[in-house]
């Protein structure tokens, strides 16, 4: 499968590449050449910087892009709080809105669509850990949406980089740096900081969120695998120059900061961007694309083979945060347990489902749009009935995994769930455990004596 075969036909250009330098003009001569901020740049429009790392980060690490705008950003009333009482997505600082951190596993049915709210008033936090004021942790999210955002309003996290994945409907993202078309089986990253419009094409859509406080998200280094395969830097698309010559409209600017929503006003559109390069922007990826790798001898690789984009901590090897995903694969593996063995992990594992069925949980509990969370040291594998199964199915080559699409947001942090991922969603099932792994059967024999 060299790509998805998606329902919603691609209507938008792009560039390819991850992390590579692009530049993009929608009116040819828009980019200066050889400088970025002349005195007077092309056709009266405005140089601006935008800068996803410190400026004095290293080479290999620094990110920024050069903007060619008919009006700088700041030019915009103050930002006054909106819905303070209403909406927050950083409730670790408020006490009446607690954090939970317990041992428990969870599992939760799928989330139900919303068709009342739009992209921005859709985010639940249901997990996370670390605080954004600090620049330190993630944060997980379920979203559901059926409205189009406002035509005169874009929207913006301050708080940290967005790595969506959608499950159900289609977004059509509108950026600074130009339009991204997202469908289930695709990822899209909106770096921190970046404006954007999200309108709904084939209405309601729902997915999940995985916002990354420090850092950006990478490639993960191939090591003896070599230079190719896993999510290859071909793939990954960013959007090409397209702008809107608004200078009369009121739009409203939204930015969600340290977790709470604010507003400002300004009398030109933010998606005045003529031309633009650098290498901080958005960019999709189509899932399908993933050159899987796996075990053609005996046993099973840790799922960190199955890595697409990984944030690394201080320590290198040690994620803040990675992006895994399960997808159709082939497994062969010679007298070998094939589903992912029982383990207790230092990390914290939160899964979803995009679509089809996870074959290391075929008891039905695991389902499109649901989720489950294995915190730090949480005992969790196959359920029963998979046990069952693989125990004893013929070891002859077999493709798993077919119609499906699970993922994993991974954190070496020990991550706390929400008051709504708790409680309020009404989507945790009680029964995980006992449906999962109490009804596991113990099978030791002890040897007969004086036989070998």
């Amino acid at each position: 499968m060299p790509s998805s075969q998606f329902a919603h036909s691609e209507k938008y250009r792009y560039m390819n590449g991850f992390n590579s330098y692009h530049e993009s003009e929608a009116v040819e001569g828009a980019l200066p050449i050889g400088a970025n901020s002349p005195q007077k740049p092309s056709y009266g429009l405005y140089a601006e910087k935008l800068s996803g790392t410190a400026f004095t980060a290293p080479r290999h690490e620094n990110q920024q892009t050069w903007l060619y705008r008919i009006l700088p950003s700041c030019g915009h009333s103050n930002f006054e709080p909106r819905e303070s009482t209403t909406y927050n997505t950083n409730p670790e600082n408020k006490p009446y809105e607690k954090i939970h951190h317990i041992p428990n596993q969870l599992r939760w049915d799928p989330f139900d669509l919303d068709e009342t709210v739009d992209w921005v008033h859709s985010l639940h936090l249901v997990a996370g850990a670390g605080d954004p004021t600090m620049k330190q942790g993630i944060g997980m999210y379920i979203f559901a949406a059926g409205k189009d955002m406002d035509p005169h309003e874009a929207f913006y996290s301050a708080d940290g980089d967005f790595l969506i994945v959608l499950q159900h409907g289609v977004l059509d993202v509108r950026t600074e740096m130009g339009r991204i078309l997202v469908r289930p089986n695709e990822i899209c990253v909106i770096p921190r900081g970046i404006k954007y419009r999200v309108t709904l094409p084939e209405g309601p859509v729902r997915g999940y969120i995985l916002e990354l406080y420090q850092g950006h998200f990478t490639l993960p280094e191939l090591g003896p695998i070599g230079s190719n395969c896993l999510a290859n830097a071909r793939d990954f698309q960013c959007p090409v120059a397209d702008f809107d010559e608004d200078t009369e409209s009121e739009w409203h600017i939204l930015a969600k900061f340290a977790g709470h929503l604010f507003q400002a006003k300004q009398m030109h559109s933010p998606f005045d961007v003529v031309a633009w390069h650098g290498l901080y922007y958005p960019y999709k990826y189509d899932l399908g694309r993933f050159n899987t790798i796996g075990s053609v001898s005996f046993d099973h690789p840790d799922p960190s083979i199955y890595t697409v984009l990984t944030a690394q901590s201080d320590h290198p090897g040690t994620a803040i945060a990675d992006f895994v995903i399960f997808p159709p694969r082939w497994l062969v593996a010679e007298d070998t347990f094939r589903p992912p063995w029982y383990h207790r992990n230092t990390m914290s594992e939160f899964m979803g489902l995009i679509h089809g069925q996870y074959d290391a949980k075929t008891g039905g509990g695991f389902q499109p749009a649901g989720a489950s969370l294995h915190n730090v040291m949480s005992g969790h594998g196959p359920d029963a009935t998979t046990h069952e199964k693989a125990s004893n199915a013929e070891l002859k080559p077999s493709k798993v995994g077919e119609g499906s699409m699970a993922f994993m947001f991974e954190s070496c942090l020990m991550v706390g769930v929400t008051e709504w991922g708790l409680k309020k969603c009404k989507k945790v099932q009680e029964d995980y455990n006992a449906e999962s792994w109490e009804p596991l059967k113990p099978h030791f024999k002890r040897p007969t004596p004086g036989k070998n």
